[in-house]
């Protein structure tokens, strides 16, 4: 997925590499596209989109299949945009299509769209179970390259869950399906999840994972899997308490993004920034970056994000001595992490541990 990090130790927030939660293209996208560019066509979505949700909602009991195949051609679209408000409501439309048209392989492609908006909104239990279920079809379907895809995800959910001894067998199997299918694709994103894993005990190993997705990324031509790869090696550099060189990665990674605009991947590396800015006491240039992050994020109905940019964003306040604005600004961000279900664990605790400290000052 464009990555989630659940509890873990960097703001509970990684990118995936390359596309979020990446699915098994449908048969049913067109080889020719209307569109000369994607920036054309992106265009046209955003004029149309409340449209699409409008008619697609007018078909509650469609079984022809037509929603979950629409739903599986707008889904690039809606999860690079960010637009988690629509791709809710139009992935659990397309869930239900497909079942009801008894369509095995589309039900297991919503079941794996619907899973990558969990991901994506921080809600990882429920992306689990949904990823788990289009799994299991997968499997029964003989599909090797979904069943890799589906390890993958399995691997990066459990391990955003903190149940990282289940993360690493999924992503052990995933890397052996991958090499049985000569993708250096699928093995640089397996590297990408495995660093991130790696991080949890021995940063250093983790770096050596991701330059080695780096590596593959830059040998394929491969955009996406380069953005990924800098943004771990930053939140890994500021695991070892190298903000500095943390921020060289982060800025190289929002130079590749505005080569490919994926809001989870921005997201993601833009949080890093702050961090690393805000460690390096550039509070100023820390702060609008914060602000930046949070009215895309709340544009965009990104709680997760909005949460973790709310955290940081109290962190500069607290170290501008404005203590009752920052205490305002981690009780939005604890409101809105815990409505999520585990993702952030370690933020969580901090943003307790940080209100009970104000609490005890009577501040």
């Amino acid at each position: 997925m464009s990555p989630l990090r659940g509890s873990s130790s960097n703001a509970a927030a990684r990118p995936q590499t390359p596309d979020g939660l990446d699915s098994c293209r449908s048969e049913t996208v067109s080889a020719s596209p209307p569109f000369s560019t994607i920036d054309q066509a992106f265009t046209w979505a955003d004029q149309e989109l409340v449209n699409i949700v409008t008619l697609t909602e007018r078909q509650p009991y469609d079984d022809t299949g037509l929603v979950p195949a629409l739903v599986r051609n707008l889904f690039p679209y809606l999860q690079r945009r960010g637009r988690l408000t629509e791709l809710a409501r139009l992935g659990e439309l397309a869930v239900d299509g497909a079942r009801r048209a008894g369509d095995r392989r589309a039900t297991a492609q919503a079941l794996t769209d619907l899973a990558g908006h969990r991901f994506m909104a921080g809600r990882a239990g429920e992306a689990l179970a949904l990823n788990d279920e289009a799994l299991a079809l997968w499997r029964d379907l003989g599909e090797t390259s979904c069943v890799r895809r589906g390890l993958n995800h399995r691997g990066l959910l459990l391990e955003g869950l903190g149940r990282h001894a289940e993360s690493a067998e999924a992503l052990r199997q995933s890397l052996a399906l991958a090499r049985t299918l000569d993708d250096p694709l699928s093995e640089a994103i397996t590297f990408s999840h495995l660093g991130n894993l790696y991080e949890h005990t021995d940063a250093r190993a983790a770096i050596a994972h991701h330059e080695r997705s780096l590596a593959i990324g830059e040998g394929i031509g491969h955009l996406v899997v380069r953005q990924s790869a800098h943004c771990n090696i930053g939140y890994a550099r500021l695991t070892l308490g190298e903000p500095a060189a943390a921020l060289a990665h982060f800025e190289e990674s929002l130079r590749l993004h505005g080569e490919y605009e994926d809001w989870h991947g921005e997201s993601q590396s833009r949080l890093g920034l702050v961090r690393a800015l805000r460690e390096l006491a550039r509070h100023p240039e820390a702060a609008r970056e914060c602000a930046l992050l949070l009215e895309r994020a709340e544009h965009r109905g990104d709680t997760h994000m909005a949460g973790l940019a709310r955290h940081q964003h109290g962190l500069l306040l607290h170290a501008q001595g404005r203590t009752r604005e920052a205490y305002a600004q981690w009780e939005a961000a604890l409101a809105a992490l815990e409505s999520l279900d585990g993702a952030g664990a370690k933020v969580v605790a901090e943003l307790n541990d940080l209100l009970s400290l104000c609490n005890e000052r009577s501040i």
